[in-house]
């Protein structure tokens, strides 16, 4: 999965993060990202992404490559979870 977003991401000519931004962005205007950063760069990074315009070819492919609900589930193991906000 992810060499296939990095690979659409290379076609593209962006980053594997721009174009998972620009696909938050293209859900509908009551989804928002929150993306994190420490670098100025890589907020740079984070705001070009609002430029990239996705096809609904794009958004389609994106969708078969990532399909909804593959990354759900809990964040840590039991183990782990049991250590946070305690």
């Amino acid at each position: 999965m992810v060499e296939q977003v990095k690979a659409i991401a290379a076609e593209k000519g962006v980053t594997p993060s721009q174009l998972a931004l620009a696909w938050i962005l293209a859900q509908g205007d009551d989804i928002v990202p929150i993306p994190g950063t420490k670098r100025r760069a890589y907020l740079e990074e984070n705001v070009a992404a609002t430029q990239i315009t996705l096809t609904p070819d794009d958004l389609r492919l994106l969708d078969e490559v990532v399909p909804k609900g593959i990354a759900a589930g809990e964040r840590y193991s039991a183990e782990h979870m049991s250590t946070v906000n305690q």
